[in-house]
């Protein structure tokens, strides 16, 4: 469950900043720009999860 929320939230994030316009071909623009999308948005959160990992392990 948690990893279909987290798809869902990458997949609107990333659709809604990169695509700008329908089209029928991924266009190499929009493709660096979902994968980059992706990658902050992976960074982020292993980013996050590390931080509350380490703050839970302090008390």
């Amino acid at each position: 469950m948690w990893f279909q929320v987290l798809v869902h939230e990458l997949t609107e994030k990333c659709w809604d900043k990169c695509m700008d316009r329908p089209s029928t071909r991924l266009e190499s623009r929009t493709e660096g720009c979902i994968t980059n999308c992706v990658q902050r948005f992976i960074d982020s959160t292993n980013f996050v999860a590390n931080r509350l990992q380490k703050v839970a392990g302090q008390h």
